[in-house]
């Protein structure tokens, strides 16, 4: 049984279908504690649902893209099972995570959209570095950055992949103002 937080819809705010309406499927539980996480609250708040019945309700919501996020997606052994079906569905899949697990256990139809941790988030030691040489062409990686110690850290780990892969870096609203990024990668010409 998948232990589901909440299914919803609403506009998909990162990856490169921002902007587009997007059906969410929150799964509860993570393994990590970043510093800023913004979704403790999925953490032990779940109902219980069969793969069939998660997948039903999440295409139930009429939208062709969909995401499985959590907490991490794939603690829960049935996620790969849940993403083949709603490939198997016609609807464009992402994937979120955390990148602690390996993704190779993703259907090849879906996206995932793997999270790289920065020193600041002080989960950096928990990175499946061998995730960047799993990735596949449609897969994209994410980067969230409190500070220029994680800027240069991302733009390291970013050179190896940012030709054939997107790459996103998000900034910690409470100690990284966009704008600052943006004057950082603007220099940069990133």
């Amino acid at each position: 049984m998948l232990k589901v937080h909440e299914i919803f819809a609403s506009i998909q705010g990162e990856s490169s279908h921002a902007g587009w309406p997007c059906g969410f499927l929150r799964l509860s539980g993570c393994n990590l504690a970043c510093r800023w996480c913004d979704t403790r609250h999925a953490g032990d708040s779940y109902a219980e649902m069969t793969v069939a019945d998660a997948a039903a309700a999440l295409a139930g919501l009429g939208l062709p893209l969909v995401e499985v996020t959590g907490g991490e997606p794939l603690l829960a052994p049935q996620t790969p099972e849940l993403v083949s079906r709603l490939c198997d569905l016609d609807l464009t899949v992402l994937v979120e995570t955390n990148g602690s697990f390996d993704i190779a256990v993703l259907d090849p139809r879906a996206t995932a959209v793997v999270d790289v941790k920065c020193p600041g988030s002080g989960m950096e030691q928990r990175n499946d570095y061998g995730n960047l040489e799993r990735l596949r062409p449609r897969d994209e990686v994410k980067f969230v950055l409190a500070d220029r110690d994680d800027y240069d850290f991302a733009l390291e780990i970013a050179a190896q992949i940012w030709r054939t892969h997107i790459v996103h870096f998000s900034p910690v609203a409470a100690t990284l103002g966009p704008a600052r990024l943006a004057a950082w990668m603007v220099a940069d010409r990133v």
